[in-house]
């Protein structure tokens, strides 16, 4: 299961292991036992920090090891194959748990290790999702935080029974002490607001040394925010950077050919590069976190800004470069919100698998919905396209194929007015002809939402001017209404949204934020 280059890679990252690790695999049978031993087996053979251990501790099932750190269960479990995109989980677990340093902000970390309630996570995945190893690592640093704390990767792919029984129709799809605690599109930043709702307490009990004045503070941590934190650091200034996510939108991205002098590359390869280039500079990271507001001096416009952290930290910065990008914008109608992850979603490439056999819907027929359509038409058993418009937006190249495509329908000119459901899972949609002005219903299983990208901005209320869209408006030196405050990328005004146009956009304003201190100062 593991190539003879896997294994190689594998030996050098776990050379400089501190402590001993032991995979500790549920005895019994299953299909898929052998298969999950055998690939267990052969992760251990390149270390002798590592071994396999098999014994009945009563879990989950046969398919179902934790890791042990001096005769020590640590939290972390794993049920299922950590195959495709969570072996990185699986192996970053191992590395954390034998003594590599854990990659998280002081604060985060405060917050994490002063629950005292008893928490067990489990994370319901699948293994072609992008964004479920995201979770899955953050919830394993929480085991190591805090003792208090486990968690537990499912392949939904080999737990169908309990898929079934939970009415899990999207992943990552998240449970706390047995009940649902988040799911559909979710990143470890909202399951973080969610532990500080639950919580409150932590957000006090989290010590945190005062930053000093910063010369520029990052919000973001896609292609602008990166991009502009590098420009800041390289001038040599203080640079803090602020963001839920590094990667943004990107990070979702599967395939890019059209950065300029890579030819080809990935979301995740993209963004594994963006943090690399990142740490050959002095920026302090703070993931995970959002800011809740920022405050100016009405008396005096140049004077530093003040930020107010979800963490409760208080930051003081004399430029902000505002670059928060865009999210999925949503139908606005009834059923939406209620079975997003039961029927709802945003991701084909992550949610997809769940309704093969089944018939969907993608709403949006512009060039994310057509592709959406054809990447589902290989997995579902029909697609129909529902389209606002009385013409497709997409690119001809992408129309020709849909409609040639004998899984796929289109109807144009239509308005999507309520996800139905039936038994806590989406049944159907219903929709107005735009032309006649009637209703019409249609039975589905799956709503796949792709109408295009609203910016990232409600915080900015009061703070700069924005477009009527929420587009910070900016000029051709990325200044905003408000002195010291500078906006790049998607969240911005600036046409043509862009990885390679985003990146420009970022280093331009982090420049004239350099300007700025050195004018105002």
């Amino acid at each position: 299961m593991l190539n003879n280059d896997i294994l190689n890679a594998l030996k050098s990252y776990t050379q400089n292991m501190s402590n001993k690790v032991s995979l500790v695999l549920q005895t019994g049978e299953h299909a898929k036992r052998a298969e999950l031993k055998e690939f267990l087996t052969q992760l251990c053979s390149v270390s002798e920090n590592l071994n396999l251990i098999e014994r009945d501790d009563n879990l989950r099932s046969p398919i179902t090891f934790y890791l042990e750190v001096e005769d020590k269960n640590n939290g972390i479990h794993f049920s299922g194959i950590p195959s495709g995109h969570e072996f990185n989980s699986l192996i970053l677990a191992i590395l954390q748990s034998s003594g590599t340093e854990l990659k998280l902000d002081k604060t985060l970390s405060g917050m994490i290790k002063n629950i005292k309630d008893k928490l067990h996570f489990e994370v319901f995945i699948s293994l072609s999702c992008h964004n479920c190893p995201d979770v899955v690592q953050s919830l394993n640093q929480f085991a190591l935080l805090n003792s208090e704390i486990s968690s537990e990767m499912i392949d939904g792919g080999l737990f169908q029974e309990l898929i079934e029984e939970r009415n899990i129709q999207g992943v990552p799809s998240v449970y706390l002490n047995g009940e649902l605690f988040a799911n559909g599109k979710i990143d470890t930043a909202q399951l973080v607001d969610k532990l500080i709702e639950r919580f409150p307490y932590i957000v006090n009990a989290a010590s945190s040394e005062q930053l000093p004045l910063q010369d520029v503070t990052v919000i973001g941590a896609g292609p602008a925010g990166v991009a502009a934190a590098i420009y800041a650091a390289r001038k040599g200034l203080n640079v803090t950077m602020i963001a839920d996510r590094i990667g943004g939108q990107v990070k979702d991205t599967v395939g890019i050919e059209n950065l300029i002098s890579v030819a080809k590359t990935t979301g995740t390869e993209l963004t594994g590069n963006m943090q690399a280039h990142m740490s050959d500079y002095e920026i302090n990271i703070k993931e995970f976190l959002r800011v809740d507001k920022i405050e100016r001096d009405p008396a005096n416009e140049n004077a530093p800004k003040t930020l107010t952290l979800s963490s409760g930290e208080v930051i003081k910065s004399k430029t902000v470069v505002i670059a928060t990008g865009a999210k999925w914008r949503e139908l606005g109608i009834p059923g939406e919100k209620e079975y997003t992850g039961s029927g709802v979603a945003y991701c084909p490439h992550c949610d997809g698998p769940f309704f093969k056999g089944k018939d969907v819907a993608v709403v949006g027929g512009g060039n994310s919905g057509i592709e959406a359509a054809l990447d589902l038409a290989g997995m579902v058993n029909h697609v129909t396209v529902f389209e606002f418009l009385p013409e497709l937006k997409a690119d001809k190249v992408l129309v020709d194929k849909a409609e040639a495509h004998d899984k796929i329908t289109i109807i144009k000119n239509v308005a999507t007015k309520e996800v139905l459901a039936k038994d806590g899972k989406v049944a159907g949609l219903a929709y107005e002809d735009r032309e006649t002005g009637d209703i019409h219903q249609q039975n589905l299983s799956g709503v796949f939402v792709q109408i295009g990208l609203v910016p990232n901005s409600e915080f900015l209320d009061g703070v700069v001017d924005r477009t009527k869209y929420g587009e910070v408006i900016i000029d051709e030196k990325c200044n905003t209404s408000t002195p010291g405050i500078f906006a790049a990328g998607d969240v911005s005004t600036v046409p043509y949204k862009q990885i390679v146009i985003a990146m420009g956009e970022g280093a331009k304003a982090s420049l004239s934020a350099f300007d700025y201190i050195i004018r105002e100062s």
